[in-house]
C-alpha cells in the first residue's frame, strides 16, 4: 500500500500545545484514497526539524509529504504556494537559535513552489464549507525552513509529492489571545483528510484564481 507521511510540530513560542500535531496525530495509521497515513511530530527547531523530516521519509518511503504548522492569527487554512531560501526568526526556535538573514541551503535556488495541487485542495475545503485560501508565503520561521528543506530533498524525485499547510490556533489557544481567530480540531481534522485524498487523485491542479493583490 503506498504511504503518506504527514508530520506536525511540537509546541513553541509558549504555547501549551500546537494544532498541527494535535490533528496530525489523528492521522496516523488512517487509510486514504488507497494510502495509509502515517504521522510525526518534528521539533520547532531549525536544523533538528530538517533532520528528524529526513528520517522520517527514509523509514516511510511515501508518495507523498505534507508537513502541517501552526500560524496563529490566521483565520483560515492556508495552503503555501512557495518556500524561500532564507532563515529570519523573529524568535527563537526550542533550543534558542535566532538564525537572522541565514539561508537554509547554501547556494540553492531562491525558492521552490509546492508541488501539491494546492488550488484543487483549496477548493474542495471551501465546498465542504471550510474556510481555505491559497497563502504566498510561508514565513521565515521554521515552517518555511521544512518546507524549503523538504522541496529541495524532493527536487530530483519528480515521483514524489510535497508541501506545506498553516493551520489557526485551536480554540483553547485563542481564548489567550483576546480576538485572535481560531478553528476547531473536528474541522481542521476533516480539512486534512480532504486535502490528502484530493491531492493523491488529482495530478493537475486547477487553474483558477489563487493570488493575493498585497
Amino acid at each position: 500500500m503506498r504511504k503518506v507521511l504527514i508530520t506536525g510540530f511540537e509546541p513553541f513560542g509558549g504555547e501549551r500545545v500546537n494544532p498541527s500535531w494535535e490533528v496530525v496525530k489523528q492521522l496516523n495509521d488512517m487509510e486514504l484514497a488507497g494510502a495509509r497515513i502515517i504521522a510525526r511530530q518534528l521539533p520547532c527547531v531549525f536544523g533538528a526539524a530538517l533532520e528528524a523530516l529526513n528520517t522520517a521519509i527514509e523509514e516511510v518511503q511515501p508518495v507523498m509529504v505534507l508537513a502541517i504548522g501552526q500560524a496563529g492569527g490566521r483565520t483560515d487554512i492556508t495552503l503555501e504556494r512557495v518556500a524561500i531560501n532564507v532563515d529570519d526568526a523573529r524568535i527563537p526556535d526550542n533550543q534558542g537559535k535566532q538564525p537572522i538573514d541565514e539561508p537554509i541551503v547554501e547556494s540553492g535556488p531562491a525558492a521552490y513552489f509546492s508541488t501539491l495541487p494546492i488550488k484543487a485542495m483549496v477548493g474542495s475545503m471551501r465546498e465542504a464549507g471550510i474556510p481555505a485560501s491559497v497563502s504566498q508565503t510561508a514565513g521565515t520561521y521554521v515552517c518555511n525552513h521544512v518546507m524549503y528543506g523538504l522541496l529541495h530533498r524532493l527536487s530530483d524525485q519528480q515521483a514524489i509529492k510535497g508541501g506545506f499547510i498553516h493551520i489557526p490556533y485551536l480554540p483553547e489557544q485563542a481564548a489567550a489571545h483576546p480576538g485572535a481567530p481560531s478553528m476547531a480540531a473536528t474541522t481542521v481534522l476533516f480539512a486534512l483528510e480532504l486535502a490528502i485524498s484530493i491531492a493523491l487523485q488529482v495530478e493537475y491542479d486547477l487553474k483558477v484564481v489563487g493570488g493575493a493583490t498585497h
